[in-house]
């Protein structure tokens, strides 16, 4: 059975990781395979956790000396080299921090996903990322918030939503109690989006079917180009 090689992109301790981890252990990511985990932080945990599933890891990081869009496009044609020597068929941003830009995010156009702690189009944007994201559900008094999936286009938090998970906002939480109630739905958000986008991918492999975009696939909304959502560097 052909496998569609999945890239994962991580910046912290890798929890949504070890979702796909055991989600791939089990079948449940259908043809997607864990090939390769990136990183933008040499302390993340998570690539701890690649390196005991005997995943390949790398540790790309941003270079600081370089203006903020140069930074951006440079650490991006890295990475998509990185993709292209595995074949890469799908991109899964886990937790990863750093803005995608340049021929990444065309020649991966509707094949790189990303999760976002909030209910999207609510709390979303440059610097909406963790517990930033439930302190303002929180200040706002919201009776609900959650996680989604969405594809990633050239804007932040602005691409095309493929799932969402919700939980209830309870009386007396805090920012972390409220990130802990949602990690846990993220968890599966991550596993049931990936095996949803793998699948599709793979039927169109399947059928040979004309790609659009480098691939893109439909799924969830109109693709465009693909970007990321993540809380900006400075």
């Amino acid at each position: 059975m052909p496998r569609i090689n999945i890239m994962t992109l991580v910046s912290g301790g890798g929890t949504n990781f070890q979702a796909l981890l055991e989600a791939e252990k089990t079948g449940r990511l259908g043809p997607g395979r864990l090939a390769v985990a990136v990183s933008d932080r040499p302390g993340a945990y998570a690539l701890k956790r690649a390196e005991l599933w005997g995943i390949p890891v790398y540790v790309e990081e941003p270079d600081t000396r370089l203006p903020v869009e140069e930074r951006r496009k440079e650490l991006s044609d890295r990475i998509f080299r990185i993709a292209r020597d595995y074949n890469i068929g799908l991109v899964v941003l886990a937790g990863f921090l750093s803005i995608l830009r340049g021929k990444i995010i065309r020649h991966y156009a509707g094949r790189i996903i990303n999760l976002h702690p909030s209910l999207l189009p609510k709390y979303g944007g440059p610097g909406m990322c963790g517990n930033r994201v439930h302190r303002a559900v929180l200040d706002a008094g919201e009776k609900e918030s959650g996680c989604t999936i969405h594809f990633v286009d050239s804007g932040i938090d602005t691409g095309s939503i493929i799932l969402q998970r919700r939980v209830p906002v309870l009386k007396g939480d805090t920012p972390d109690s409220l990130a802990e109630r949602i990690h846990d739905e993220e968890h599966i958000a991550i596993v049931e989006a990936t095996a949803l986008v793998a699948e599709r991918l793979y039927k169109k492999a399947r059928t040979a079917e004309p790609e659009h975009s480098a691939g893109a696939v439909t799924v969830g909304g109109k693709i465009t180009d693909r970007q990321i959502c993540a809380e900006e560097k400075k």
